[in-house]
């Protein structure tokens, strides 16, 4: 078993929708939900959009290896309406990326572990460290907590879903 932790973003349509559907799927198809962040709502990062994003970290227990749940992600999100727009940054329904996997370092071309923007990410994070301060960043050798501070990015963010309520709509029929 695994430990994955991961990333999940929207900015279009029922973003609240998006990450109870994405989060309930991911809990079928890859593993145990451990834990969830609150969602903060953000600007977008690297582009400018009319809607800011809701984002939120997921902790799941998977028997999967790092390939397998990023087909599973990827999977998921097509089947949640992303349409992938080459390597630029757009809107999109839903995003999910996977931010460590146990404290294994990967490099291969479709998959970076640890997810390499991570620590330039507020939005990521706050999240985060909300649910895991003390994990220590298996490259950087930096606590999630003490990335945080040292990061450059100040974008405000609020949070817009506490993690009772997104408790309460996990726990609600698809």
């Amino acid at each position: 078993m695994a430990i994955v932790f991961l990333s999940l973003g929207s900015n279009q349509g029922d973003r609240l929708g998006s990450l109870v559907s994405a989060t309930k799927l991911i809990d079928y198809q890859v593993g145990k939900l451990l834990d969830f962040s609150e969602i903060v709502e953000t600007e977008p990062w690297g582009f400018n959009a009319e809607t800011n994003f809701y984002n939120q970290v997921l902790v799941v227990e998977t028997e999967l290896s790092a390939q397998q749940v990023l087909k599973s992600v990827l999977e998921i999100e097509k089947t949640l309406g992303r349409v992938r727009q080459g390597s630029v940054y757009s809107s999109r329904s839903i995003d999910i990326d996977i931010l460590f996997y146990d404290d294994a370092v990967i490099e291969e071309n479709e998959l970076k572990v640890p997810h390499p923007l991570l620590h330039k990410r507020r939005f990521v994070l706050q999240p985060l460290f909300s649910i895991a301060p003390f994990m220590v960043h298996p490259i950087l050798k930096e606590t999630i907590g003490r990335l945080l501070a040292q990061t450059d990015d100040k974008s405000p963010l609020n949070i817009a879903v506490d993690k009772d309520k997104f408790s309460s709509l996990l726990n609600t029929k698809m």
